[in-house]
């Protein structure tokens, strides 16, 4: 359980140095992903507790997930590494159902700010074209892991 809540926490200060930055410093990717990395090798599991060979397969699919969406400049380089370091702390369900509901909770969020735009009579305007993208994965993880818990 403490695990999980080490999980939200740092996905936490992501979001919010997404949300404010509009990036995620390398030293909560990289650093989050190279602690994921020690602690699986150590024990030989995840930090949630899956298998290493979980925990491999679903860094092998973040990076597949993730990387022709940076090529192709729909990812930040943040997200792919923030993708890549829950992957090593966790497994393939987990990382899968983060994705799905980010990517629910982004598009709900796109329709409701399309309506309130719509609403107020002018266009949205926005200080960057890249829209964060670590809150919706804080989302997406914190409901995947209430509902299996």
């Amino acid at each position: 359980m403490i695990h999980g809540v080490v999980i939200l926490l740092w996905l936490g200060l992501c979001a919010l140095q997404d949300v404010h930055q509009r990036q995620i410093a390398n030293g909560l990717t990289l650093g989050a992903a190279l602690l994921a990395l020690i602690y699986l090798s150590w024990t030989g599991a995840t930090w949630l507790g899956a298998p290493a060979d979980e925990g491999g397969w679903a860094f092998a699919v973040a990076l597949l997930l993730t990387l022709p969406g940076y090529v192709l400049g729909r990812f930040g380089a943040g997200d792919v590494k923030l993708l890549a370091a829950l992957a090593l702390a966790s497994n393939l369900d987990t990382l899968l159902w983060s994705l799905i509901g980010a990517a629910v909770f982004q598009g709900g969020w796109f329709f409701i700010r399309q309506w309130l735009s719509g609403h107020r009579g002018k266009a949205s305007t926005q200080a960057s074209k890249k829209q964060p993208f670590a809150p919706f994965v804080l989302t997406g993880f914190a409901l995947y892991w209430v509902c299996i818990h």
